[in-house]
Formats: C-alpha cells, sequence, structure tokens
C-alpha cells in the first residue's frame, strides 16, 4: 500500500496500511457484486442489461486498492499476488466453496501485452487462490486472440465493442460445467461477458467470476 519496507519484518503488509483497504460488504448486487449504497438486489447497471456470467464477487472498493493494484498490475511487483490470493481465498472462500468450480480461469493477456508486460496478473491471482482453496487453474484453457486497446480509456459501448470476439477456447479436449473466471478489476462486466460468451459457446454452463476490486453499484 505505502510502498515502503514492510513493518513489522515478516508480515505481507504493513498491519497499519492494511487498514486502508476497504472490504466490500453488504449490500451488494446480487449479479455483480458490486457494493450498493442502498438496500436492494442489483445495481443499476445490472438492471440496465443482461449480463452472461452467472454471478460474481469482488474483494476490495477499487478506490482503496487503486494505487497498489496499479503497481501489481503495472510496475512488475508480481509479489503482491500471495497477499492478495491469500485475502481473496479468506474473504471470498464461502462464495467459492458454494460454487464448487471444476477450474479457475483467468482473464487472459493477449500475446503481445504478455511479452511487453512479463507476467499475467490475472494468472497469479488464480494461482494465489487455487494452491489456496484446492481448485485447480486452467490457465492455458481460454486465449486472448484479439489485442484491444487499454479498456480504463473507453466508455461502456466502446469497451463492449472493443471486446466482441477478444477471446477463444484453447483446450477443445476439456469439458467444463463450472467455472470461476479470476481478473483483477471489474469495473463494466464487458471482459466477463466476453469470456463468458466464449465459455458458454464451448458448452460450459455456469460461469462465475471473482475480482481483486471493483467500483461502486448505485
Amino acid at each position: 500500500m505505502c510502498d515502503d519496507i514492510v513493518t513489522p519484518a515478516g508480515e505481507r503488509i504493513c498491519l497499519e496500511c492494511l487498514k486502508r483497504l476497504r472490504l466490500l460488504t453488504p449490500p451488494w448486487c446480487m449479479k455483480c457484486g458490486k457494493k450498493l449504497a442502498q438496500e436492494g438486489e442489483f445495481c443499476a447497471d445490472c438492471r440496465r442489461r443482461e449480463h452472461l456470467f452467472t454471478r460474481g464477487r469482488a474483494l476490495y472498493s477499487y478506490e482503496s486498492a487503486a494505487a497498489s493494484i496499479y503497481r501489481f498490475k503495472y510496475g512488475g511487483r508480481r509479489e503482491y499476488a500471495e497477499f492478495f490470493g491469500e485475502q481473496m481465498a479468506e474473504y471470498l472462500g464461502e462464495f467459492i466453496r458454494g460454487v464448487r468450480p471444476e477450474a479457475l480461469i483467468p482473464i487472459p493477456l493477449h500475446r503481445r501485452r504478455l511479452a511487453a508486460r512479463g507476467y499475467n496478473q490475472a494468472e497469479l491471482l488464480a494461482r494465489a487462490v487455487g494452491r489456496r482453496a484446492g481448485v485447480p487453474v486452467w490457465a492455458d484453457y481460454l486465449v486472448r486472440v484479439k489485442n484491444t486497446v487499454p479498456l480504463k480509456y473507453e466508455n461502456p459501448k466502446e469497451r463492449q465493442n472493443n471486446l466482441k470476439k477478444a477471446f477463444n477456447i484453447a483446450r477443445n479436449d476439456v469439458k467444463l460445467k463450472r467455472v470461476i473466471l479470476i481478473d483483477d478489476i471489474y469495473t463494466t462486466g464487458s471482459t466477463m461477458d466476453e469470456a463468458a460468451e466464449t465459455l458458454r459457446g464451448a458448452g460450459t454452463e455456469e460461469i462465475y467470476f471473482i475480482a481483486l476490486a471493483c467500483g461502486a453499484g448505485i
């Protein structure tokens, strides 16, 4: 969180910094897991559009973890995955166990972006969660065949169009019926929807997701 030496020694995060991370607590959207400002079942986004995934949850409010996630994603701080994965397995563990997934599938990066960054942060999270939850990780099941532009610069409609036909199935020898997708940030759901559509085309019936952080719902 502070990008300084962790104190006390031996911890994964400064105990003072830990207080700055805000866990998402109820009420949350029953579809995407966004924190709701008031009691209700769905956020405004999920009331407006029909998502292709079954249901999802996120761990932190994006604002509280944004700087740390940025370093994790773009600053080479892949060691953050162990702490974040530990937290996801602990606080989202009940959700994961309830789903009983056959596999955790990280949202893939295009090969060019993977080569430039050196790692896929979603895969690191998936492996850290998988080890603790006892669920296999299938990092090579879903591939990104379209090198999309950074989605943070686009509005929801542009995101949706940008992601059309972005993914493909690389393992036709295996059929998975129930999976959990994993990504670092959930925003509009366009990425999850496109991945879910690809998985449904391959015979997957139930597609859930967990994300490290997401913005607020209304």
